[in-house]
């Protein structure tokens, strides 16, 4: 139809202009109100970290804002759901129906294995005493050969110096995630940086670049296989990717260590004690002649060598109160690396590791190592953890060097006698709570203060379910040990994510249970059918082999977990070509 006067044509226009602005003022609020993130627009179109996305950045600072209480609604992720299967798929290595059995199966976890929980999580100050005064510092650059120490005391180092260090004051995040995080809403994040949050591209390419590129899309294209000598593939999140993968790593990982650093924080590990990892980790690595190279343009990955137990120890003031010391050194060793070599600045050293076990090490590094892949123990979502990106390292109480995991063999289910079992120091908040509601209570819950290491192992291997309970931070040598001794883990640590998260599937051969259900403890146990806890005792034996240290490593051992939990990770954080 035409128009009669030019005027009436323009007004017409304007309404039809005005009505379609309307409808795109409306869709966007609603999208701000119905997807999962803050903020719609953030939510759409963001590829950078994943702080961007899963923090609310237009919310007011009224104590509630950080991560929204419903982390993704059921019509929210119904649309993820289907909007992004395929894609999942493709970069976790899953064909499309594979893919699909995973995401629903995250969400279809039983409620007798796994609770959530919508409220805040305590956060109660550590209370410990200070190191031994007599250490001195006689030198302050990380650079010179050693550290000199006052001689009238043969410091070896405790082999508990986190618990005889007074802590630095933690400065709390202006935005802290408000609610409590399951299990299966880790997964989704984990699932969701694996196609929004990449690195940057390096400065320059590398021959080591491509390999990584290549090994993705081995790993991405990989036969599903169903079974495979050794394994067994319901513990893991997906057998066909964690098999491929491995192999890719022992075909081509190649690691450049740096030389640069003073002893003892640098180079010199510890080997026994409660944060032995960190140190087991640097032996084994240092010495292997598959995984070094000399040749950093061939390497892939970068590893910082220091101890985070020993700058506790070494570095850090006693009684400051304060993380200064410690950061400074390590900023110092950085400014000399990035000024002697170039590998660090060529990525900003996303290709960079560390490994560390100490409780303040997520505080020490976050700050000038942040772009680093980090293995900690600590691995806390509150305490700038990134998906994707940090590795979860399993925290393991070495009694012995010249044995490091000392197998014992626990009692078949029909021989395990007590329900649950814990004992401990109490450290922390939860620890005291589990004691109140649980010690002496009740016949089937052996819930104990400190008991000595013989009765203590007893205990163990003749209990169905052993409680992992937080100390004063989230990590606990106990999901280890419990492991080790065939008894179920139940893990009591809000926001824990735990070892080896990427590969493993936790919920197979373990119990998570919020810190608020504690009082419910008993009923929560009794909830899981015998059938279900006999299956996932048997799993527990068939993961073990994952979290045992050996002199010389072997296969699947929990040296080669750690390096592919770095490899995978990196292989994976790299941008689309």
């Amino acid at each position: 139809m035409g128009c009669g006067f030019p005027y009436t044509c323009r007004l017409e226009t304007r309404k039809i202009v005005l009505l379609i602005g309307l409808i795109l003022v409306s869709v966007l609020v609603i999208q701000h109100f119905e997807l999962p993130y803050g903020n719609s627009l953030l939510s759409l179109l963001s590829t950078g970290k994943s702080v961007l996305i899963f923090y609310d950045t237009n919310g007011e600072d009224n104590g509630d804002s950080g991560l929204k209480e419903n982390f993704m609604p059921e019509s929210a992720l119904e649309m993820y759901h289907n909007a992004t299967i395929e894609t999942i798929g493709k970069h976790i290595g899953l064909a499309p129906e594979s893919a699909i059995d995973t995401l629903e199966s995250v969400s279809d976890i039983s409620p007798s294995v796994t609770y959530r929980e919508e409220s805040d999580a305590l956060r109660n100050p550590r209370n410990v005493v200070s190191p031994p005064e007599s250490v001195t510092l006689q030198s302050y650059s990380p650079l010179s050969s050693t550290l000199k120490v006052n001689e009238t005391n043969n410091f070896q180092g405790s082999q508990n110096s986190a618990m005889n260090s007074s802590p630095p004051q933690k400065e709390m995040p202006e935005k802290a995630i408000a609610s409590v995080l399951s299990i299966s809403e880790m997964y989704e994040m984990l699932l969701h940086s694996r196609v929004s949050s990449f690195s940057k591209r390096p400065v320059w390419s590398s021959s080591a670049d491509q390999e990584l590129f290549d090994a993705r899309f081995q790993i991405e294209n990989t036969s599903i296989i169903r079974d495979h000598p050794g394994l067994y593939g319901p513990i893991y999140r997906n057998l066909s990717t964690f098999v491929r993968s491995y192999e890719l790593m022992e075909q081509k990982l190649k690691i450049y260590v740096y030389r640069d650093g003073k002893r003892p924080v640098f180079h010199q590990p510890r080997l026994k004690g409660i944060y032995a990892s960190e140190g087991w980790f640097m032996k084994l690595l240092e010495a292997s002649n598959r995984y070094i190279t000399t040749n950093p343009g061939e390497a892939h990955l970068f590893y910082l060598p220091f101890s985070s137990q020993l700058l506790v120890d070494y570095i850090y003031v006693p009684d400051s109160h304060s993380f200064h010391e410690i950061i400074q050194y390590l900023k110092n060793y950085l400014d000399t690396i990035k000024g002697r070599y170039s590998f660090w600045n060529r990525t900003n050293g996303e290709d960079h590791f560390l490994v560390a076990c100490h409780d303040w090490a997520p505080a020490e590094t976050k700050k000038h190592m942040a772009n680093c892949i980090r293995a900690l123990c600590n691995a806390d979502t509150k305490e700038s953890f990134q998906f994707g990106k940090d590795v979860s390292l399993p925290e393991t109480y070495v009694h012995s060097p010249q044995n490091p995991s000392k197998e014992f063999e626990g009692n078949s289910p029909s021989r395990r006698k007590f329900l649950a079992f814990f004992a401990g120091q109490m450290h922390g908040y939860v620890r005291p709570v589990l004691l109140k509601h649980w010690e002496n209570k009740d016949p089937d819950m052996k819930i104990f203060g400190r008991m000595k290491k013989a009765s203590y192992i007893q205990h163990m291997r003749n209990s169905k379910y052993c409680i992992c309970a937080k100390g004063y931070e989230v990590n606990s040598p106990r999901v280890v040990e419990a492991i080790i001794h065939g008894c179920v883990p139940v893990i009591i640590s809000d926001n824990f994510v735990p070892p080896f998260f990427e590969i493993l599937k936790w919920d197979s051969f373990a119990v998570f249970v919020f810190e608020k259900d504690i009082p419910d403890l008993k009923n929560i146990l009794l909830s899981i059918p015998e059938k279900r806890y006999v299956v996932m005792q048997q799993r527990v034996n068939q993961v073990k082999k994952h979290f045992l240290w050996h002199n010389s490593p072997v296969k699947y051992d929990i040296f080669h977990m750690i390096l592919h939990s770095l490899w995978y990770n990196r292989v994976f954080r790299l941008p689309p070509l």
